[in-house]
């Protein structure tokens, strides 16, 4: 098999050897849930990090087997385990194997994107995702233990240091160079990082699962229900860091600017269950906080999604890690943009 040690690509999920072994055992696991596959599978997912299958089944309808590479490890063994803890708020998987990084997924049905989301059916996202953070905060130490990668803020500015010393040229290097002026305005302000971090973890917001890509294609959606998927960004950390991608996603499904009154109108809908842990002014500051920083944790993502691809695989995704953290310098999704 064609494959780096430790690392995957698009030349692992074409290899036929893997091929043939990852569709061997979900045709197994079909068989033990009494599904039976019904003509050839499809591919049309081929990432650099990931590949998803479909596999038609007698009768109608089609399952889904979804592999990832080292950088997303914990979603396989994380999406069994939200399956178990909160079946009713997740994509809920037919079988995973964690060694070999494979998910075996029901097909989900219409996402919010296909059916085309007005700003209601984003308020209700939001929502229906902060209580599915709320529920699985009793479960924090539990995603820990299964290798869910942990940014609670305490650890938030030592990542950043990491990452800012790590001129890998795969990682912060050619051809996507973090810019001097980037790296040295982030070491000048590591103070300012690290008392963001000190006001998150002082905040009194609880550590729980933060999808780090949340957007309106990763949620499935039937009359008001809302069930999240796709766990392979998945941390461990301050809830309110998946606002990031989910504002900055709906301002464009919305057409609407940053510091647009909808996207304010969002970021309340979501924080209406937390109201236990705050008053609303506290939990504005607390999400004000954690939009200031989320770029840097997304820059984190994406340097450990990278870690686990081929080398020769990654030049096309090599400004994601120095353009996020460039992000930190810019004004974020809530800022009001001069006139």
């Amino acid at each position: 098999m064609t494959s780096d040690i430790g690392t995957t690509g698009r030349v692992t999920w074409l290899d036929r050897g893997w091929r043939a072994e990852a569709l061997g055992w979900a045709v197994e696991q079909l068989a033990r849930a009494g599904l039976e596959p019904d003509g050839e599978p499809e591919q049309p997912h081929v990432r650099t990090w990931s590949t998803a299958f479909r596999l038609p089944l007698r009768g109608g309808g089609a399952a889904w087997l979804k592999s990832v590479g080292p950088g997303s490890a914990q979603e396989p063994v994380l999406a069994g385990a939200l399956g178990g803890w909160v079946p009713d708020q997740v994509l809920v998987p037919v079988a995973v194997e964690p060694e070999r990084r494979l998910l075996l997924l029901p097909d989900g049905g219409r996402t919010l994107r296909a059916g085309g989301a007005d700003r209601a059916a984003w308020e209700g996202m939001l929502r229906a995702y902060a209580v599915l953070q709320c529920d699985l905060v009793p479960h924090a130490g539990a995603m820990l233990a299964l290798d869910v990668p942990d940014t609670r803020p305490e650890r938030m500015p030592g990542l950043v240091d990491d990452l800012l010393a790590d001129d890998e040229a795969q990682l912060v290097g050619r051809p996507g160079e973090l810019a001097a002026h980037v790296r040295d305005r982030l070491r000048a302000e590591r103070d300012d990082v690290a008392a963001a971090c000190r006001g998150l973890g002082d905040g009194g917001i609880p550590a729980t699962l933060q999808h780090d890509d949340l957007h309106d294609a990763n949620v499935f959606v039937e009359d008001d229900r809302y069930r999240f998927f796709d766990w392979g960004d998945a941390l461990v950390s301050h809830p309110f860091l998946s606002l990031l991608v989910a504002l900055r996603m709906a301002g464009r499904a919305l057409d609407v600017p940053n510091g647009d009154p909808a996207l304010r109108r969002l970021r309340d809908a979501y924080l209406e269950p937390w109201s236990p842990y705050g008053s609303r002014a506290e939990l504005v500051e607390q999400c004000s906080l954690a939009l200031r920083v989320a770029p840097l944790v997304r820059a984190l993502t994406w340097r450990r999604i990278l870690r686990g691809v081929h080398a020769g695989e990654r030049a096309e995704w090599a400004d994601s890690v120095p353009g996020w953290t460039a992000e930190y310098l810019k004004p974020g999704p809530l800022a009001e943009v001069p006139a």
